[in-house]
C-alpha cells in the first residue's frame, strides 16, 4: 500500500545543509498498522508529513521516493501532479494531526469542515455529505451527532474535538490514515476508547494504518511493526513484538527502560511515618463555578490530609476536579462557604486556617507552599533570562540582595542539574525538561515546605519523563519536602506516591497506598482507569471492556458505586487500614 524508501528531508539553510530526516526506509501494507516512534524531533511528524507533501516552510525532500497504490494505481507522490495529489489528499490518505484546535477552522462548524471533504472529491452532494457526516460523528461516539455537526471547535472538550478529527479523516473511507500523536492530549480512558475505535474501523474498512507516538504503550496496543527513528535515522525496525519484547539496539532498550509501567506489586518510593501529623487538610471542599445560565459543581465535599514528608498523588481524567483543588491549595481561588483548609507550617504547632488568613499570613503561606506548573513552555516568561525567572519569588518577598540572590539562583541551577553558567539564557535556548528543570528551581527558591506539582511530566518525553521524576524524588528525599502531585500517568504516580486519591466528579472515589490500590481496586472507576493505561507489552492488552464498564455512565456500576441523585452519596468508606473507597456500608 505504502513503500517509503530511502526517504530524506533537510532545511534550506544553506545547500551544504545536513538532512533533518536521512535515509528512512518502511513500507505499509493494506489492513497493517505501522508506529513511527522516537521522541520530540526525531523527525516522525516530518516524515508523515512528506507522504502528503505538506511539509512546513523552508523544509524539502532532497532525496528518495514515497509510492503509494497497488498496480496501475501506484504512484510516487513526490512527483505526482499537484492536481492529482489533491484527489489523493483526504480522499486516499487521510490525516489526524495532533492538535485539533490548531487543525480545525474556528470560523467553520465541524459538521461544515467535515462534510467538505466528500463535497470536495465529488463523493456526494450537500444532503448526502450531511448524512454520511451525521453517521461518522455517531460512529466515532459522539453524544448527539446533530448538535455535534451544528459546534464550533471551541465549543467541544479535548476529548470530542480529536473524535471529530477522526470523523473527518474516515468520512471519505481512505486506504491509508496517518495518525500524528492522536491521543496525546487525552485521558487514559479516552484514549483507550479512541484507540479501539481506530482499530474498530480499520478492521472494517480495511484501511493502513501508519501511527506516530511516543508512547511505547500506544504502540503495543495498536501496532503490527515498529519503526524507531532517533535524530531522523532508523535505529530499529521489525515485529511489533520483537522490537518491544527483545530490542536489539540500545537507544530502544533506552526507550523501554524510560517507560513508566504500573508494577505488579506496586510500593512507595519512600514511605512516610504512620504517626506524621498533616502539613495540610481539605475538609468538605466544595467549589462551585456559574457557566452562563448554568451551575457547574467542580468540587463535591473533598476531604484530603497531605501527611508531612509524603507524596500525595491525585489522579482523574479533565474535569474531575484536580486542578481546581491545586488552585484552593495555593488560594488561586476560594471555596465555597463552609469548607476549611488548614496547613501546619511546623511540626506538632496548631494548624491556621488559610481562608482567614490576609497580609502578612497570606504572604507567608505563599512562601512555604510553591508550585510546579504543567506546561514548560507556557510558564515560563519569554522576555526574561532564566537569572530572572529563578530569582523573582526571592525579589517578590525582599530576599536578600543582588550579589546574594545571584549566588542563590547558581545554588539552585545546580541542584536541578542545570549549569549555572546558563543564568542569562532566555527559555528557548532551553529543551522541554531543562524548561521544567527551571520551573522546579523557581519553585524551590523560597525554600518551600509544600510543593504542588500540575501533571510536570506530562508534556515531556518519556526518557526525559524518567529524569524530572528522579530529581523530584531526589529534592523530596534531601530537602524533606511534602508533595501533591496530579497526574492522569497512573504508572508515574506508580512509581512515586506514597499514597493515591483518584478523583472523578469532583469527589474522591478512592484513596490507598499505590501498594494496595493498584493490585486490588475495588471502585469500578478506578479499575478503569488502570484497565485503561496502556504498557508496552503486546500481552498485555488495554482491557476495553472494563474501561468502557467503568468509565461510562454510573448507572452501569454495581448498586452500592451509584451515586445519589443530589451527588452528595454514596460515603467515603474505609473498607480497610488506609484504605478508603465511596460506596453504600
Amino acid at each position: 500500500m505504502l513503500t517509503v524508501d530511502s526517504l530524506s528531508i533537510r532545511f534550506r539553510r544553506s545547500a551544504a545543509a545536513r538532512p533533518v530526516v536521512e535515509d528512512v526506509s518502511f513500507s505499509i501494507d493494506a489492513g497493517e498498522s505501522v508506529a513511527l516512534v522516537g521522541e520530540s524531533g526525531s523527525g516522525k511528524t516530518l516524515t508523515c508529513r512528506s507522504i502528503l507533501r505538506i511539509l512546513p516552510r523552508g523544509a524539502e525532500v532532497c532525496g528518495g521516493a514515497i509510492q503509494f497504490g497497488c498496480g496501475a494505481e501506484r504512484a510516487d507522490l513526490l512527483r505526482l501532479p499537484a492536481k492529482r495529489l489533491r484527489d489523493v489528499r483526504g480522499s486516499r490518505i487521510s490525516m489526524i494531526f495532533q492538535e485539533p484546535m490548531s487543525a480545525l477552522s474556528p470560523l467553520h462548524t465541524i459538521g461544515a469542515q467535515t462534510a467538505e471533504v466528500l463535497r470536495l472529491h465529488g463523493q456526494a452532494s450537500r444532503a448526502k455529505a450531511r448524512e454520511e457526516s451525521l453517521r461518522m460523528f455517531e460512529r466515532v461516539g459522539f453524544p448527539d451527532p446533530d448538535r455535534a455537526f451544528r459546534s464550533y471547535p471551541f465549543q467541544l472538550s479535548g476529548g470530542l474535538r480529536q473524535r471529530a478529527m477522526i470523523a473527518m479523516a474516515m468520512v471519505a473511507r481512505p486506504k491509508l490514515l496517518i495518525a500524528d500523536e492522536p491521543t496525546t492530549a487525552l485521558d487514559v480512558t479516552l484514549q483507550a476508547q479512541v484507540l479501539a475505535l481506530i482499530k474498530t474501523l480499520q478492521a472494517e474498512t480495511g484501511m493502513a494504518v501508519l501511527l506516530v507516538t511516543h508512547d511505547l504503550g500506544v504502540v503495543a496496543n495498536m501496532a503490527d511493526a515498529v519503526v524507531v527513528l532517533r535524530a531522523g535515522r532508523v535505529m530499529e525496525s521489525g515485529n511489533c513484538a520483537d522490537v518491544l519484547g527483545r530490542p536489539l539496539h540500545g537507544y530502544t532498550r533506552k526507550l523501554m527502560m524510560a517507560a513508566p509501567v504500573i508494577p505488579e506489586c506496586p510500593a512507595p518510593s519512600f514511605p512516610c511515618p504512620a504517626g506524621a501529623d498533616a502539613i495540610l487538610e481539605f475538609h468538605d471542599i466544595a467549589k462551585t463555578f456559574e457557566r452562563g445560565d448554568r451551575t457547574v459543581k467542580a468540587l463535591n465535599g473533598v476531604d484530603l490530609r497531605l501527611r508531612r514528608g509524603e507524596t500525595l498523588a491525585i489522579v482523574g481524567e479533565s474535569g474531575s476536579g484536580k486542578t481546581t483543588l491545586a488552585r484552593l491549595a495555593m488560594l488561586a481561588d476560594r471555596p465555597d462557604p463552609g469548607g476549611r483548609i488548614l496547613f501546619r507550617p511546623d511540626a506538632g504547632k496548631p494548624a491556621m486556617d488559610l481562608l482567614d488568613q490576609t497580609g502578612a499570613g497570606l504572604l507567608g503561606y505563599r512562601r512555604s507552599a510553591q508550585m510546579v506548573f504543567q506546561d514548560p513552555y507556557a510558564s515560563l516568561s519569554p522576555r526574561m533570562t532564566v537569572g530572572a525567572i529563578i530569582a523573582e519569588p526571592l525579589a517578590i518577598h525582599g530576599i536578600g540582595g543582588a550579589a546574594e540572590r545571584r549566588e542563590r539562583v547558581r545554588a539552585l541551577m545546580a541542584q536541578v542539574g542545570l549549569d549555572p553558567a546558563w543564568t542569562n539564557r532566555y527559555p528557548h535556548a532551553f529543551s522541554g525538561g531543562q524548561r521544567q528543570r527551571i520551573g522546579i528551581a523557581r519553585a524551590l527558591a523560597l525554600d518551600p515546605a509544600l510543593l504542588i506539582c500540575d501533571e510536570p511530566t506530562s508534556a515531556l518525553d518519556v526518557s526525559v519523563q524518567a529524569q524530572v521524576l528522579d530529581l523530584l524524588e531526589s529534592i523530596k528525599t534531601r530537602l524533606g519536602l511534602s508533595l501533591m502531585f496530579i497526574s492522569h500517568d497512573l504508572a508515574v504516580v506508580a512509581r512515586l506516591a506514597d499514597r493515591v486519591a483518584v478523583m472523578r466528579a469532583g469527589q474522591v472515589v478512592e484513596q490507598a497506598p499505590p501498594g494496595i490500590l493498584f493490585s486490588a481496586p475495588l471502585h469500578p472507576y478506578t479499575q478503569a482507569l488502570i484497565a485503561a493505561s496502556p504498557e508496552p507489552d503486546v500481552s498485555r492488552p488495554i482491557d476495553i471492556a472494563t474501561v468502557a464498564r467503568g468509565a461510562g455512565r454510573p448507572d452501569l456500576w454495581p448498586d452500592s458505586f451509584r451515586p445519589t441523585p443530589d451527588r452528595s452519596g454514596p460515603p467515603l468508606l474505609e473498607i480497610a487500614p488506609g484504605h478508603f473507597v465511596r460506596r453504600a456500608a
